[in-house]
This record gives C-alpha cells, sequence and structure tokens, in this order.
C-alpha cells in the first residue's frame, strides 16, 4: 500500500470511528468537502500536511494519533 492510500483509509476509519461523514468533517475542519473527496479518490497526488492537520483538528485528533494505526507500519517504498 502506497502512504496516500492509507491516507484515504485512515480518514474514512476516522470518520466511521466518530460517526460522521466526509461533508461534516469538512466543516469541522474549515476546509471544502472537495479538498477531503480529492484526497480519498485519486485527484491529489501528494496530501498536504496542512490539510491533514485541519482534518486532525476537526476530529480532535493530534497528527500523532493520526499516523498512530497499523496502515502507517508497512507502507511501499515510494522512491522511484
Amino acid at each position: 500500500m502506497k502512504t496516500k492510500e492509507a491516507v484515504a483509509k485512515r480518514i474514512i476509519e476516522l470518520c466511521q470511528d466518530h460517526s460522521t461523514n466526509i461533508n461534516a468533517l469538512a466543516m469541522q475542519a474549515g476546509i471544502p468537502p472537495s479538498t477531503i473527496y480529492s484526497m480519498l479518490n485519486d485527484k491529489s497526488g501528494n496530501p498536504g500536511v496542512v490539510t491533514l492537520k485541519k482534518i486532525c483538528d476537526g476530529l480532535g485528533l493530534t497528527l500523532v494519533e493520526f499516523f498512530d494505526c497499523d496502515l502507517f507500519n508497512s507502507l511501499e517504498q515510494e522512491i522511484e
């Protein structure tokens, strides 16, 4: 799994854990829903840290909590 895919899966997982949807998360994070949707679909090649921080703020998490899961422990090497 590549990092971008892991980030998308983690966002979906956290939405489910917090019983929220993408539109509500976007409102809580203060970003357009299209920004999150582009991260979930292959339109955003590189999700930015600032955007991830806003998403974490919207969910009441830290960046450490966001990345502290098994999805990020076995990522493929992305040097090409």
